[in-house]
């Protein structure tokens, strides 16, 4: 004799919100780790809602993002779910993978280390 245990699709429909998966979020929080170690970044924080995940990275905790970054799968077929926004809230770079989204803070974290 087994029991069947049968999952509510409706609660879990209704309470859903969008989230990080572990790779992502593993890539992301390094990236974060080497803007600390380079001076540039003290803290952060994240947001999940049912429209969009967003991770956003401090130079100060009083201060706006200096960097965020927005997961929304609403975009997945359009320009990409993926989108790096700067300090002052401009678009720096859309995509459909994280990497190239990441790609303008890797590539200012490596002048940062040449100097």
């Amino acid at each position: 004799m087994s029991a069947v245990v049968t999952p509510f699709p409706q609660a879990q429909a209704r309470n859903a919100q969008v989230g990080f998966e572990r790779e992502e979020l593993q890539r992301i929080l390094d990236l974060y780790g080497r803007m600390v170690a380079a001076g540039e970044w003290r803290d952060y924080a994240m947001d999940f809602g049912k429209e969009a995940a967003i991770f956003s990275a401090f130079r100060r905790t009083a201060e706006h993002p200096q960097a965020r970054l927005e997961k929304c799968p609403a975009l997945r077929n359009r320009q990409g779910m993926w989108t790096l926004y700067g300090e002052g809230g401009q678009v720096l770079k859309r995509g459909h993978e994280l990497a190239s989204v990441l790609f303008p803070i890797e590539r200012r974290l490596v002048k940062l280390v040449a100097d």
